[in-house]
């Protein structure tokens, strides 16, 4: 088989270390220099084996995706050498003998051949504002969740107010809250904060009791709610900050019916704003796993299931696509309803 690349190395990545198998072709065809090493994973050590790179005339080196260990060792020798983070189903080894130094010296053989091929990997500032909009997005969820066992206390208090409210930390909830930890109990005053045409309603749903310990668990995730709340203000306005390069796409993308501004930061974020990696429409959609599968055999279609893209991509558009349900005259709107015809 034709050899591509003459000095290739392959990297299995591991939490704590990673093993390093250089390939080295000689002026006549046959079996190549093969050197394998072992590395620590911290800064220095990392450093160490770029060093070793460059002395062994390295140019192209390819890599497991694997979680999360993989971005310092990419971060640290990005720009030095042609990095591929391949995706690890694509290059299993054959069943056998299965080792860390196993395991590098296939990647570079594979490589060494030009077998693989890398995954997107977006530019480190596209990388950066990854890191923050999810980072929000965590975070948001978290404010769910805590918004949600504040629910649960109050059910279990009887308090009924998610039965009337919407929202349970609006403005005039958050005064009934606030009113029931200092002590009020009458429903009837408590109803006449939130200043609603259902009072009578509302009076009904007040008429629990809030015990010492519910008092406890509802004032702690009020303070957490709220610690969120400013958590998210920050990172917002950081976010908006680093997003003013492409204010242009952002209010492009915010134009959509469905996508509102932070949707609009996450899509620049997960995608960016350079499409030359993805050929056509259907690729990207492929690559961010919207689209069903294909797989057909002897006249027979099979599972369709769609492939595993960015959780935080496939969140963004389904919130996307529900927005736009829900508008009015538009064309996202009249395509929502033929689908479910």
């Amino acid at each position: 088989m034709e050899v591509k690349y003459q000095r290739c190395c392959g990297i299995d990545v591991r939490k704590q270390m990673v093993v390093a198998c250089v390939m080295v072709s000689g002026e006549q065809p046959g079996e190549p220099d093969k050197e394998t090493r072992t590395f620590k994973t911290m800064s220095d050590d990392l450093g160490a084996l770029a060093a070793w790179l460059k002395a062994k005339g390295v140019t192209h080196v390819a890599m497991e995706s694997t979680g999360v260990y993989w971005k310092p060792v990419y971060n640290l020798l990005e720009g030095q050498f042609e990095i591929l983070v391949v995706n690890a189903e694509r290059i299993k080894a054959l069943r056998g003998k299965k080792t860390d130094s196993a395991d590098a010296e296939w990647i570079a053989d594979l490589l060494r051949h030009g077998l693989l091929s890398g995954s997107f990997i977006p530019t480190a500032q596209q990388r950066a504002l990854r890191d923050l909009t999810r980072f929000r997005s965590s975070l948001v969820e978290d404010q769910a969740r805590a918004v949600n066992r504040l629910q649960k206390v109050l059910e279990d208090a009887n308090i009924k107010l998610a039965s009337v409210a919407t929202d349970v930390t609006g403005v005039s909830e958050r005064a009934i809250l606030e009113a029931l930890l200092a002590g009020q109990t009458d429903p009837q005053v408590l109803a006449e904060l939130a200043l609603r045409k259902k009072i009578g309603l509302l009076q009904k749903a007040l008429s629990g009791r809030l015990k010492p310990h519910h008092r406890v668990m509802v004032t702690e995730l009020l303070g957490q709610i709220d610690h969120l709340d400013e958590t998210i203000e920050r990172l917002n306005a950081e976010i908006t900050e680093q997003m003013r390069p492409f204010e242009a796409e952002i209010e492009r993308l915010d134009s959509i019916p469905g996508v509102s501004r932070r949707v609009a930061e996450v899509l620049v974020a997960e995608v960016g704003v350079d499409m030359q990696p993805f050929e056509r429409a259907e690729n990207l959609a492929s690559w961010a796993g919207m689209c069903p599968g294909n797989n057909e055999s002897a006249g027979k279609r099979k599972s369709g299931k769609t492939r595993k893209g960015s959780r935080w991509l496939r969140a963004a558009l389904t919130e996307a696509a529900h927005g736009a349900a829900r508008s009015k005259h538009t064309y996202l709107k009249r395509q929502f309803g033929f689908t479910r015809v």
